[in-house]
């Protein structure tokens, strides 16, 4: 352990340190470059005479003082000097040295002589002008190199041999990445040591700063690990952090044990609002190989002014971020409607510090309640209704297709029929991409409850709008909360097929294309993203295994389980039969769909959740989805017990 008196003055190191100290010590490199540039320029001009010397270090010492103090160089943090401290000493020996050649003609011209007559010749000077720019450059010199070694040896001192010290790679060498490495490598809490620096730019490959040569990306192997002796994470520091990019760089650092960090960007650096802390871990969703889908569409805003909104589902991942977005507009009231008592209290919570919380309601019920659900209707008469209540997990609804008919189905239904009533302004029903040619009943329910909305729209003066997308990142039950989970508990990551593949939004891109749709919707459009190229399954796994800074396979193990009943290993936006026609947004289409026997399918529809809302127990699993299969002919179950119904066809008998 440190002494008493140890821990006395390092702690005083530590201290910004009185000010008066750094000018005393300034004033004598001052002083003492002087002296030493007098005595050179002089020595060659004859005897050196003291008294002229002392009397005209005097002059020029007061004038350097006075800037000094006018300037305050001293009220700088000398161990945190920077450029602009260095810029500010730059114009303080400037200054001083204008001031003190002017001085020197103006005592050559009115000064020297009185100064002579009335103290003697022993006293007489002649100023140099050589000697003073000699003294000016020499104190600049001087205090900037006594700043930067004091830094240096306190960065070594008190940072760089700390223990805990985390040995990081900066990937980028641009002016984000001097800015981070200065932050990283310098700040005053940081807690990171770089020891190397990437980046992809070839011009940029074999520069240095602050003495680190800035490396090639597939010099990120590890030989250099090895040679650099070892780091924890990558960090990277770039402005331009397109997906593509991101990915590459995942792609080489996740064959490495290093877990990967991101900077927040020039724009907050330069704002100040970046600390060392700040720097986050590099999510998934930054890797998903497309830059993210903008809308940001003002309409939306105008559309919602003063109106009344009803969201159904609305604690559920998606409808609570539809919540949250719909909250920050004009809208007259918001409605929201759930069965999760304790995710819907979660939200109340979350949103009561927003302005006008009286807008909002929380109220607890099913869509599957009619007369619960009339009188909602009833009660508030809404303009726009965002249906997301429904059940998702495709091995669950496989298990249990009554109640996925009864929720995805008839729920979506009635509350459909319910806004035709009452005449609601938009209706948008939120889907999957699993209705597309479904081989699980979740995605055949969707799809059923899809024909249902269109159905209804081809008689009604509501807009009946769907909006149908691929996996939400993050959304609950979702492919990266369950590998997380299974990484933080030491794995095996448990893949049903080493092929699978799913496209992949993030949940406000989500809500915002189902805010979009209930806008630009004029009633029975399905609208879909270009959500870019699908993501392999296996690969996302390995990246959130580089991503945690552990290894595949040596770490963590992926583990293939087989597909689960109902499961696809490739997923669709679109059926065989369905055409894209454009709208104004590039990244949005509207799906053509196949409406051929939509009024017939409409009676098949009536009478699956007549029977299902009577509770006839006499009425199995395969009947059930015997019918749907007659609403859904492209539905093709697939690892499942109603593989079978493929094949046999049978008819349903009421």
């Amino acid at each position: 352990m440190e002494s008493q008196e140890e821990y006395h003055w390092t702690n005083m190191l530590r201290k910004h340190g009185p000010r008066w100290l750094v000018l005393l010590i300034d004033f004598l490199l001052m002083w003492c470059s002087f002296i030493f540039t007098y005595i050179v320029i002089f020595k060659y001009r004859g005897p050196i005479s003291f008294s002229s010397l002392l009397l005209e270090s005097l002059i020029i010492s007061l004038v350097y003082l006075l800037i000094f103090i006018l300037f305050k160089p001293y009220q700088s943090i000398v161990r945190r000097t920077g450029l602009r401290d260095l810029k500010l000493m730059g114009n303080c020996i400037g200054t001083a040295f204008l001031i003190s050649i002017l001085f020197s003609y103006f005592w050559e011209l009115f000064l020297g002589k009185a100064f002579v007559n009335n103290f003697g010749n022993k006293w007489e000077i002649h100023f140099s002008q050589t000697q003073l720019l000699f003294h000016a450059l020499l104190t600049g010199c001087a205090l900037i190199s006594v700043r930067l070694l004091y830094k240096t040896v306190y960065h070594s001192f008190f940072w760089n041999n700390r223990q805990n010290m985390i040995p990081i790679i900066l990937f980028g060498a641009g002016n984000m990445g001097h800015n981070a490495f200065n932050l990283l490598q310098l700040g005053s809490r940081n807690r990171y040591k770089v020891v190397a620096i990437i980046d992809d730019n070839v011009t940029r490959i074999g520069r240095y700063i602050q003495g680190i040569r800035v490396r090639s990306l597939s010099d990120l192997n590890m030989d250099l690990l090895e040679r650099i002796g070892g780091a924890q994470e990558l960090v990277i520091a770039i402005d331009n952090s397109s997906p593509e990019r991101l990915a590459k760089i995942s792609e080489v650092a996740e064959q490495l044990p290093l877990k990967l960090k991101v900077m927040p960007n020039s724009v907050k650096m330069m704002e100040g609002a970046v600390a060392t802390r700040q720097i986050r871990t590099l999510k998934i969703g930054d890797l998903l190989g497309r830059n993210p889908i903008e809308l940001n569409n003002p309409v939306i805003a105008n559309a919602l002014a003063n109106k009344v909104v009803l969201i159904t589902g609305g604690a559920g991942s998606i409808g609570s971020e539809l919540v949250r977005q719909i909250a920050r507009t004009d809208c007259k009231s918001l409605l929201i409607l759930d069965q999760a008592e304790s995710a819907l209290y979660d939200l109340q919570q979350e949103l009561k510090s927003l302005d006008n919380f009286d807008r909002f309601e929380f109220v607890v019920g099913n869509v599957r309640d009619h007369g619960f659900i009339k009188n909602i209707f009833e009660r508030i008469h809404p303009h726009f209704v965002f249906h997301a209540a429904a059940y998702k997990h495709v091995p669950l609804m496989e298990a249990n297709p009554y109640e996925a008919i009864l929720t995805n189905v008839c729920g979506s239904y009635q509350v459909a029929k319910l806004a035709d009533t009452y005449q609601v302004e938009k209706f948008v029903m939120v889907s999957t991409d699993k209705a597309v040619n479904p081989t699980n009943v979740m995605g055949a329910t969707k799809r059923v409850a899809e024909i249902a909305i269109s159905a209804i729209n081809k008689h009604s003066k509501t807009n009946f709008i769907v909006t149908r997308f691929g996996n939400v990142l993050g959304s609950n039950g979702s492919v990266i909360p369950l590998f997380e989970k299974q990484i933080d508990q030491g794995g095996p990551i448990t893949i049903t097929h080493p092929d699978i593949t799913r496209y992949f939004m993030t949940i406000p891109e989500a809500c915002q294309l189902v805010q979009e749709a209930g806008v630009m919707g004029n009633g029975g459009e399905i609208f879909v993203f270009d959500m870019g190229v699908s993501v392999k399954i296996m690969d996302l796994a390995k990246k959130m295994i580089s991503l945690k800074g552990l290894s595949y396979p040596d770490d963590i193990d992926i583990k293939i389980v087989g597909l689960r009943p109902g499961e696809k290993i490739y997923e669709e936006l679109l059926a065989n039969d369905e055409n894209t026609m454009k709208t104004h947004h590039e990244k949005i289409m509207i799906a053509q769909v196949n409406n051929v026997d939509i009024d017939e399918k409409k009676k098949k529809i009536d009478e699956l959740c007549f029977i299902v809302q009577s509770g006839d127990n006499s009425i199995n699993h395969m009947k059930m989805v015997s019918l749907i299969k007659e609403i859904v002919p492209e539905f093709k179950s697939q690892n499942s017990v109603f593989e079978k119904l493929d094949f046999t066809q049978p008819k349903f008998e009421a």
